[in-house]
């Protein structure tokens, strides 16, 4: 609210006195300085006149104040001491004849002292509105992300009235406090006009809002939705006509209401893509990834909400799937947003990141991408023991090979060729020759042993073996054979031929 003429009145500074008795509560809007005998054409009404009566004679006094009230101003200061020394006695009864508030400014104060002092009441009360829409629009934000319920009583207690949120049909879904169900009934003609949809060529003809009057309440109504169809209403109710902040107030509930309105329908493509798949159809629609996709595993801090959030944070998110899971979280991320998308997550935590799975343009089905998730988390193990931000299953050293090798007959290929190499205690020396690609200078101080001694081994080893371990096909195999070793699992997941253990040192 404007600052009142009695609260201008009683500045102490200004030593404002009221020869008309004590200054209304009436609202000052402004200041305007005029010497005018008729200054009211360029007055808007709820401004303080400020005049030292120049061109006021006793015979005009009784219209210039009918003039002034008619032009609905706040109030008349006259400045004593400049033109006439105390303010004339055909004014005071003119105006106390007509209900003009006259306040006398004495010499010593200046008009613009007076304007500067409502100024500043002014900008005032302008920023405490401004504050309490701003902090009024963060506390329906926060009520919003708990559901429409929970807005729409915070609502009514920022409003200090009643507040009612109807579906597009007029059927009340929420209502603050609950006796304010009973005026869904009144509303329902004024529903209709809101609902009304406008013509193709007048897109605007229809009102977005409305405001009314029901008995002892002033009543505002608006649309909630984007499209020519409402989604739904909300109606607020108070004992007052809403000030310029409560409209902003209300502006913003309608705002988050609407949001929440338009975004089921990504939530509704995600359910029917659920139900396609628990049926065993086809998953139609843009919410589901269509192939080729990639699945990423992310080392998840917090139960997954930091990936969450990273995904939310760019527009590219809104086409992945997550899956938070226990200390991680998978996301199925089309193929041509994954160069996008993982240094997105890059930036909470380590990454692994499947090979692209699917066919091209198909949804894929259930359990499809099974296999590219633990693509996915082997990386992701990969990642987290090289201190990587980001780790390709297609960069992990062997997998083009050990990935297409089938377990059981693996094994026992690995046992079987092992299995000397066991029996005489030879299989470390020999795994670390391998290791070191044959250089036995390296595989020696790998063990911690004389190159003299590594040596003698290796001869026993070639004899056990009946192979030449110099030849780089036997030592290929001998790899193969430690790696698979390595896997005592259903499936060879191991990265490489690194030992399950330290090679003794003989």
């Amino acid at each position: 609210m404007p600052p009142s003429l009695a609260a201008v009145a009683a500045i102490p500074q200004l030593g404002l006195t009221s020869p008309t008795g004590p200054p209304p509560d009436t609202p000052v809007l402004w200041v305007a300085v005029s010497e005018l005998e008729d200054p009211t054409p360029y007055l808007e009404g709820g401004e303080l006149v400020l005049t030292t009566g120049m061109r006021l004679t006793p015979r005009n006094a009784a219209e210039y104040v009918g003039r002034l009230v008619e032009r609905g101003v706040a109030g008349l200061g006259f400045g004593v001491g400049v033109i006439h020394a105390t303010v004339p006695d055909e004014l005071l009864a003119a105006a106390r004849a007509q209900g003009l508030a006259v306040l006398e400014v004495p010499r010593p104060v200046p008009f613009i002292a007076i304007g500067k002092a409502v100024s500043r009441l002014l900008a005032a009360e302008w920023y405490e509105d401004v504050t309490r829409a701003y902090q009024a629009q963060r506390e329906l934000t926060r009520a919003a992300l708990t559901g429409p319920g929970r807005l729409v009583a915070r609502l009514a207690r920022l409003l200090g009235g009643w507040a009612l949120l109807l579906d597009a049909a007029g059927d009340v879904r929420h209502a603050e406090p609950a006796r304010a169900r009973a005026h869904a009934e009144a509303l329902a003609p004024e529903l209709a006009r809101l609902r009304r949809r406008p013509p193709a060529d007048r897109p605007d003809g229809s009102p977005a809002s409305l405001a009314l009057s029901l008995p002892g309440e002033h009543v505002v109504a608006q649309r909630i939705g984007l499209g020519r169809r409402p989604r739904g209403f909300l109606a607020v109710g108070t004992d007052a006509p809403l000030p310029p902040t409560a409209h902003t107030i209300v502006g913003a509930a309608v705002a988050l209401l609407t949001l929440q309105s338009e975004t089921p329908r990504t939530a509704r493509d995600l359910r029917a893509a659920l139900a396609g798949v628990l049926l065993g159809r086809p998953a139609g629609g843009g919410a589901v990834p269509r192939g080729p996709v990639r699945v990423l595993a992310c080392a998840a801090p917090e139960r997954g909400r930091a990936v969450l959030d990273a995904l939310e944070s760019d527009p590219a998110g809104e086409r992945c799937l997550p899956l938070p899971a226990a200390g991680s979280v998978a996301v199925v991320v089309p193929d041509a947003l994954a160069g996008t998308v993982v240094p997105l997550l890059a930036g909470v935590g380590p990454v692994g990141v499947s090979g692209p799975a699917g066919a091209d343009g198909v949804p894929p089905g259930p359990g499809a991408l099974a296999p590219a998730l633990r693509q996915a988390e082997e990386a992701l193990a990969a990642a987290v023991r090289a201190d990587r931000p980001v780790m390709h299953h297609a960069d992990l050293p062997g997998q083009g090979v050990l990935g297409v090798l089938d377990p059981g007959p693996a094994r026992a290929f690995a046992e079987a060729l092992l299995a000397p190499l066991r029996a005489e205690g030879l299989d470390g020396a020999v795994r670390a020759y391998v290791q070191a690609n044959g250089q036995g200078e390296t595989a020696a101080r790998a063990l911690g042993v004389h190159r003299h001694t590594l040596r003698s081994r290796l001869r026993k080893a070639a004899g056990a073996l009946g192979r030449d371990l110099d030849d780089p096909a036997v030592r290929a195999e001998l790899w193969v054979a430690f790696a698979v070793a390595s896997n005592p699992g259903e499936r060879i997941r191991h990265v490489g031929d690194s030992p399950a253990g330290p090679p003794e040192i003989a």
